[in-house]
């Protein structure tokens, strides 16, 4: 376990990495290897940060939602990141790839939830906390060279390689949908570049509520009412390109839209 000063110059070097929209070498091929408990405690760090400088919470994004991915990095659950107001962008939105360091995009789904949630819950109980649900697009840029050959601290450190997401304008009530039969189509300049089901993300995406508030008690917090979380992508990113547009488009749910200048 890292000392509180070792958290912190870790915590530091990736929010500087972050404002200077510049990279860095993963923090375990710098500075020594650390846990995945410190991974999250250096994630909080930054946030805070984030947050003093006026930044308001809004809510979670998972990873590794995929079980054969949790498989392959030797994981029981999937890992999750924060979201805050600043990373916010409008649906139908430009976004200046330029202002980030080397982006990806993936599509995912949403959820808003209507009543907290706390410590370890039934799927039912996911359903009946969940207030609406949504397509959303998730632009990632991770603060490593290249985005790549870091180690599972690391991506969690980095605030799971969180940089921008995108909400659909309309949400719909998850009430009678089916959320595990849904297909979701993402299209880049109007054709079709992937496809899944929805059941791709956690098996069924309600699972990854659940999961996500094992993780969060298991470091002594809960799902405040009224969070959103990002359910996890349903297949591959993308390199996000000048000139790009992207579309998700989710059987029974309203489509969302990003522009890449």
């Amino acid at each position: 376990m890292l000392d509180e000063q070792g958290l912190k110059q870790r915590a530091e070097l990736l929010d500087e990495a972050l404002g200077a929209r510049r990279e860095m070498e993963p923090l375990e091929q710098t500075l020594g290897k650390f846990s995945l408990d410190d991974a999250y405690a250096i994630q909080r760090l930054a946030i805070q940060k984030r947050l003093a400088r006026g930044e308001r919470q809004l809510g979670f994004k998972l990873g590794f939602t995929s079980e054969a991915k949790r498989k392959q990095m030797s994981l029981h659950d999937p890992i999750y990141g924060e979201l805050t107001e600043a990373m916010r962008l409008e649906d139908g939105a430009r976004l200046q790839v330029a202002s980030g360091i080397h982006c990806k995009i993936e599509p995912e789904i949403f959820f808003v939830t209507a009543k907290e949630l706390r410590g370890k819950i039934s799927i039912d109980e996911a359903h009946d906390a969940v207030g609406q649900v949504g397509a959303a697009l998730e632009v990632l840029d991770s603060r490593y060279a290249g985005f790549k050959y870091f180690s599972l601290p690391d991506v969690v450190a980095d605030n799971c390689s969180s940089w921008k997401f995108v909400l659909s304008a309309k949400t719909r009530s998850s009430r009678d949908l089916p959320l595990d039969q849904l297909r979701m189509s993402m299209l880049v300049d109007g054709r079709e570049q992937d496809h899944a089901q929805s059941s791709a993300i956690s098996g069924n995406p309600i699972l990854s509520l659940v999961q996500l508030c094992a993780m969060l008690d298991a470091h002594g917090r809960a799902l405040p009412a009224g969070s959103i979380v990002l359910a996890g992508a349903a297949c591959a990113a993308v390199a996000l390109q000048p000139g790009m547009e992207v579309r998700l488009e989710i059987e029974q749910l309203y489509p969302v839209s990003l522009r890449a200048a």
